[in-house]
């Protein structure tokens, strides 16, 4: 995304925050940030753990099962390309 950042680029880029928001309210967006990095991070985690459920259960139930699964038939071309 960023590349090729270096220590002069990164002061230059928190000077430019510093003066659009001022000392006063960049701890504020610093918390609010982080809480929101947070939340991301979790509910992904709650998303991927129940697809991940859902996903042994679908393999537990097709285990069950006796029937082998099917291969699909080739699809039949009535049309003549000559």
């Amino acid at each position: 995304m960023l590349p090729n950042i270096g220590i002069p680029e990164g002061l230059i880029l928190l000077f430019i925050v510093l003066l659009l928001f001022g000392a006063k309210r960049l701890p504020e967006i610093g918390g609010s940030l982080g809480k929101g990095i947070r939340e991301f991070k979790s509910s992904v985690k709650d998303v991927s753990s129940d697809v991940r459920a859902e996903l042994e259960d679908k393999g537990s139930e097709t285990n069950e099962t006796s029937e082998p699964a099917r291969q699909p038939e080739p699809a039949q071309n009535d049309r003549d390309y000559s």
